[in-house]
């Protein structure tokens, strides 16, 4: 064997291996209560090799997508809300944000570092300075809706750069964006933002953008602006040429991710907020309290996830066209359509789960506890289903 074909295939055992330990550990890991997942998650780079379409893999060319207004035509109604859901705003034109908008001049210093971010009609300019050291930069992107928080990335010869700082809204100003180092700045440069490797800013403006990818090329300056409906449907220019012809199966254009089975899913949705397979593999899974943003992988570990019930995925809860519901007790249902209500009455085929010995409304507010992320200024949803005791440290 040539050695290049030996390369290749100790790269393929090693990836095979890989993948085996992967299933493995989400066959096996330890539940709050003894039990064990039947699923078997992926890494969101694998799914890739799959000949199905799936977010962010990036084959289809520009010309696929037809954009909202498109989808529009038909889908009116879930068109105007999903607008306004959290992933159709995960990402605008820095200087269109709201909140620099209505905080047209913002201010901060660390150490020796003076910081301005300063937005008017010319758009938004990010600057830091040291005494005679100086650097300004045009904010490309403004990253999040703004509900706990938003992150800006601009970029400099031809390299992304995630801002330093960030806007907290429940704080109201800047402070250090989550995941930065709150030590002095060694130089300017670092002050100003951390440079993302090629793949990590294809992959954080991949989630928060549609089609930044395409044709296998990362074009971000193309994208549509936030998650809208070819995000998670796929490009629909077939689909809705087919449509427009009166051609039957047209809906088979399109992909559905309701049809999906509760496992693939789970990873459909993982391959923005992290899927278990994904967490194993990036080490995830031994961060702490900062591994409660990657609700898939969260959701797994939970009892619940057990045998891979239909009745327990992300939009078991969410309805992705919608503004997320603030009220515990509107996901009382979701609870309670596998759990029984009365206490002290036993489980059912239907209805496998046990009564709460405690309480029959407001579940997640005990079961899917909120838990500060450090750093963030806000508080994030455990996913992790379980029977929480109080003063327990988080579960990794």
């Amino acid at each position: 064997m040539a050695l290049p074909g030996i390369a290749v295939w100790l790269l393929r055992v090693t990836r095979a291996a890989l993948l085996v330990c992967v299933a493995l550990a989400s066959l096996c890991f330890e539940l709050d209560a003894g039990a064990q997942s039947a699923s078997i998650s992926l890494p969101t780079e694998d799914r890739f090799s799959s000949p199905d379409w799936w977010p962010r893999k990036g084959v289809a060319p520009r010309n696929e997508y037809v954009g909202n207004a498109a989808c529009a035509e038909c889908h009116a109604e879930k068109v105007a809300t999903q607008v306004k859901t959290g992933m159709g705003l995960a990402a605008m034109a820095a200087d269109k944000a709201p909140q620099l908008r209505t905080h047209p001049e913002l201010a901060f210093q660390l150490g020796p570092y003076n910081y301005s971010l300063r937005t008017s009609a010319e758009g938004s300019t990010y600057g830091v300075a040291n005494g005679s050291q100086k650097q300004a930069h045009s904010l490309h992107w403004a990253l999040g809706r703004g509900d706990f928080g938003q992150t800006y990335v601009y970029s400099d010869s031809g390299k992304f750069y995630e801002s330093h700082l960030s806007y907290y809204t429940k704080i109201d100003k800047l402070d250090i964006t989550t995941g930065h180092p709150h030590s002095i700045p060694a130089n300017i440069g670092v002050a100003a933002g951390r440079v993302m490797s090629p793949r990590e800013a294809q992959e954080c403006l991949g989630c928060h953008t549609t089609a930044a990818t395409v044709a296998n090329e990362f074009d971000p300056e193309q994208a549509m602006m936030g998650i809208t409906c070819e995000a998670c449907h796929g490009p629909g220019r077939n689909h809705v040429a087919a449509e427009m012809a009166g051609i039957e199966g047209a809906a088979s254009l399109i992909t559905n991710p309701a049809r999906l089975s509760p496992e693939d899913a789970l990873d459909f949705c993982g391959s923005c907020h992290r899927s278990f397979g994904d967490a194993i593999i990036n080490g995830w899974n031994k961060i702490g309290a900062a591994n409660a943003r990657f609700q898939p992988y969260r959701l797994e570990k939970s009892k619940c996830w057990g045998n891979g019930d239909a009745r327990l995925r992300c939009q078991s809860c969410h309805d992705p066209h919608v503004p997320l519901e603030e009220h515990s007790a509107a996901y009382d249902g979701s609870c309670l359509a596998c759990h029984v209500n009365t206490p002290g009455a036993k489980p059912t085929h239907d209805h496998p789960g046990a009564a709460c010995k405690v309480a029959q409304k407001n579940c997640v507010s005990c079961h899917m506890p909120q838990v500060e992320l450090p750093g963030a200024h806000t508080a994030f949803t455990d996913h992790w289903i379980r029977i929480v005791k109080p003063g327990a440290p988080y579960p990794d």
